[in-house]
């Protein structure tokens, strides 16, 4: 047998010209690139540690607006759209919270007249935050259809009426437009 003989011709299944690897040299490499954790102990712990490398972006994202690490309830143009809607005016029930304590204060005191007043305040709140409710969701629809009349628009209002809930600095993501500025 000649040299030209003994050398074997390229197998065309094999790739880039050599035979195919056993399985364990093809295993091997891909093993440590992996670098999978050998028990269960290892694991959870980087699986928690991505987790809260995820949350400190997120956080991040809600405290700049960044709109890449948002949650999935924040992101998009209609949910942005809905928070710049609420963060650019004043509404009633923002106040709700401070208003609430102040006539808790007024319900406790001994004075019979103060406790009536406190009743009639807290329906009063209530029909204004109701009122105020209604006319933020008229004007959101609105504005939605207007700006986005493709793109589906499902739990967008509620979203905005929650987040009126929320006193302005305590809002995640934390509010981009200045009060008056249309948004």
């Amino acid at each position: 047998m000649s040299a030209a003989e003994t050398k074997q011709t390229r197998d065309p299944e094999a790739p880039k010209g050599r035979p195919t690897p056993k399985r364990s040299e093809a295993r091997g490499p891909r093993r440590s690139m992996a670098s999978t954790p050998m028990n269960r102990k290892d694991a959870v712990k980087r699986q928690r540690e991505a987790r809260r490398a995820d949350m400190a972006k997120q956080r991040e994202a809600l405290a700049s607006g960044d709109e890449r690490y948002l949650p999935a309830r924040d992101k998009g143009p209609v949910r942005r759209l809905a928070r710049d809607f609420v963060d650019s005016r004043f509404s009633v029930a923002e106040f709700f919270l401070p208003m609430a304590v102040v006539i808790l204060v007024l319900s406790m005191l001994p004075s019979l007249q103060l406790k009536n007043i406190s009743l009639v305040l807290w329906l009063v709140v209530i029909l204004l935050i109701i009122v105020d409710s209604i006319g933020v969701a008229v004007r959101l629809k609105k504005r939605l259809r207007e700006r986005y009349p493709d793109e589906p628009k499902r739990g967008a209002v509620a979203y905005a009426l929650m987040r009126t809930l929320q006193m302005r600095r305590m809002r995640l993501p934390k509010p981009q437009v200045a009060r008056g500025e249309k948004p």
